[in-house]
């Protein structure tokens, strides 16, 4: 489908890669590896035609479509989130137009036994049947399925696309490609803006298309379920795995392995013939063999080994003073903006020592209560900080608080004390500041270059409870790595609003899920989480076993038989709730897919809108009765 040859790039003079060569296949599915600023999404810009290269060629097959979302675009807001998805359909608009124009010639003819006659009836015929081809019967649905997959709600649909933040924007182009259905698909950190429901949503439309996919990204979990395929830049070379993310990893280290065997066998040859050389460089009798091993050594190609990782440093937060048992308590918490009630009757208790993470769509309200903790707006009820609290908090806005005076080393410099300040440059290394870049102003960095050093910063204050939101945005995952490693020997308290599966996973050991003005709390790590949402999501009927029902043990034994009865009774209740809940979440499941069925058929009115909704509205209802009766039951 692409084929690339012999391809280079340089950017201000420096190589970034030469003489790469591959092929996109149908069905390959891409993942672009390697550090930040090795030139990763200026080769999905070549890809994409959007930029030329240096050297070489990017050719695509004749007839085949390509499909480019970059990191940043130039965003409309003249219309509708449902007007600007329908832009995706354009050529479907033009092939209507054609279509209406035929027909209206065809009203106008009387000439019904003419050649002209029959030939305008065969062109209408043919320009149906390619309509119907171009999904023209059901383009609305797929746009709604569309939008709702990537987390739009049905109102949102006709709202003017200048009231959503460039993040939800950016969701909107999102949909538009994917609606239009390339060959092949170029993505840029398309998890970037999503929260973990349409990250998962677009990891299963991803496996599921026909095409090629070939993105970027720093979400490991996302291009391990996605990705069959492994491209790095590394070291000027762009070297092909043809396995999955987790699979290379491993290939890489091994090849790594071999590749410092190979250069320390090639410094000892260096060092012998250098050795030889100084020796008998004066002595005449041997001055062949000094020129044979001078020439011996001219002709050696050093080799050459896979950039090294400073991931492997370890950050550690200074020491702080002990706080108290309970570093946060919401009681009856709740947030109304005019109309608008982001969340009510939040009730929680974060220990001391806890690692918590905040979950949910993006607008549920994470970032709202963290900043309620913070005291940085005002709540219902009470929230209270527990005593000797120390918070190192870091918000989506914290590259801004900056001294864009200071340069890079500079800002940690005055950041760090003690040994840490030993360590500065090594730090910055891990965080992608090595050598000049720690010598830039902090005026020059980009957005992401200001996350990394305020996460840096973060990183050596003295705190007892971390509270960080969505710290992962601009890291690679080398980087995260050092930031996971870092709170998980972390002795304090930490709140993290993240939507990376990989990130959260064996860090946190409770989740906060925000939805429909709720906030659940759920024991266990990330993955125990959402197993428990797919259950929710799609209950079984089945009836519990009975080895599920504790039977009574002979420590029971002084308790009366009345006493055995009453017990037995109430537990029948608890398990009959238990199903009668099950049998409603189920119910409105049912009700819920017919609707999209509906919606999917073309059937795009308000009443199945509204009714859509409210079947909605029941179901959250009644899955957090479900999830009642099962806790009550445990």
């Amino acid at each position: 489908m692409i084929s690339v040859e012999n391809l280079s790039i340089e950017f201000a003079a420096r190589p970034l890669f030469s003489g790469a060569q591959f092929v996109v296949n149908p069905r390959d599915r891409i993942a672009l590896v390697g550090k930040n600023g090795a030139g990763k999404s200026t080769l999905l810009k070549m890809l994409a035609g959007e930029q030329e290269p240096t050297a070489g060629t990017v050719a695509v097959q004749k007839g085949i479509s390509v499909g480019y979302l970059p990191q940043v675009m130039v965003l409309t807001d003249d219309v509708t989130v449902e007007q600007e998805a329908e832009k995706a359909f354009g050529h479907l608009h033009e092939a209507e137009a054609h279509l209406r124009q035929l027909e209206q010639e065809l009203a106008e003819r009387t000439d019904y036994e003419s050649e002209a006659y029959l030939d305008l009836c065969q062109q209408l015929t043919l320009a149906q049947e390619r309509h119907q081809m171009m999904g023209g019967a059901d383009y609305r649905a797929q746009i709604d399925k569309t939008l709702t997959g990537l987390g739009f709600l049905p109102s949102d649909l006709t709202r003017p696309t200048r009231e959503f933040s460039g993040g939800w924007r950016m969701r909107i182009e999102l949909a538009k490609l994917l609606l239009m259905r390339p060959d092949v698909l170029l993505l840029d950190e398309p998890t970037n803006h999503l929260d973990i429901d349409s990250i998962r949503w677009l990891e299963q439309y991803l496996t599921q298309v026909g095409g090629a996919v070939v993105l970027v990204s720093h979400d490991r979990a996302f291009i391990n379920n996605v990705t069959n395929r492994t491209l790095e830049i590394s070291c000027g070379k762009i070297i092909d795995y043809r396995v999955r993310y987790d699979e290379y990893l491993q290939l890489r280290a091994e090849r790594r392995e071999s590749q410092l065997r190979a250069w320390e066998n090639q410094q000892k040859e260096i060092a012998d013939l250098k050795d030889f050389i100084e020796r008998f460089r004066y002595k005449p009798t041997k001055s062949n063999q000094v020129q044979s091993r001078i020439k011996q050594l001219e002709k050696i190609v050093p080799v050459e080994i896979d950039e090294v990782d400073n991931a492997s440093l370890h950050l550690k937060f200074p020491p702080c003073l002990r706080s108290g048992d309970y570093p946060v308590i919401c009681d009856e918490v709740e947030k109304i903006y005019g109309a608008h009630r982001v969340f009510s009757r939040v009730n929680l208790t974060i220990k001391r020592g806890e690692k918590v993470a905040f979950v949910g769509r993006n607008g549920e309200g994470k970032s709202t209560l963290v900043k309620c903790i913070m005291q940085e707006i005002t709540h219902g009820g009470s929230l209270k900080i527990g005593h000797n609290v120390h918070i190192g908090y870091y918000a989506q806005n914290q590259a801004q608080l900056l001294d864009e005076s200071l340069t890079v080393f500079d800002t940690i410099d005055h950041a760090a004390t003690g040994d840490i300040r030993l360590k500065i440059r090594d730090i910055l290394g891990a965080f992608m500041f090595g050598g000049e870049a720690s010598d830039k102003k902090v005026k020059v960095l980009s957005g992401g270059e200001r996350s990394r050093l305020a996460m840096i910063q973060l990183l050596l204050q003295p705190v007892n409870l971390l509270i960080l939101d969505e710290p992962t945005n601009h890291l690679d995952m080398r980087t995260k790595d050092v930031l996971k490693e870092a709170i998980r020997t972390f002795d304090g308290t930490a709140i993290i609003v993240s939507h990376d599966r990989e990130f959260l996973d064996g860090l946190v050991d409770k989740v906060y899920a925000f939805g429909g003005g709720k906030v659940r709390e759920h024991l266990g790590g990330i993955y125990d989480y959402l197993q428990t949402l797919e259950a929710v999501q799609a209950p079984t009927m089945a009836q519990p076993q009975s080895s599920s029902v504790p039977q009574a043990s002979s420590t029971q034994g002084a308790q009366s038989y009345a006493e055995q009865k009453e017990l037995a009774k109430a537990r029948k209740r608890l398990e009959r709730a238990a199903e009668e809940a099950e049998a409603l979440v189920g119910k409105f499941e049912a009700e819920k897919a017919t609707l999209e069925e509906r919606m999917a058929g073309g059937e795009a009115s308000s009443q199945v809108f509204e009714e859509y909704a409210a079947v909605q509205h029941k179901l959250e209802a009644a899955v957090e009765e479900w999830e009642k009766a099962i806790e009550n039951l445990g």
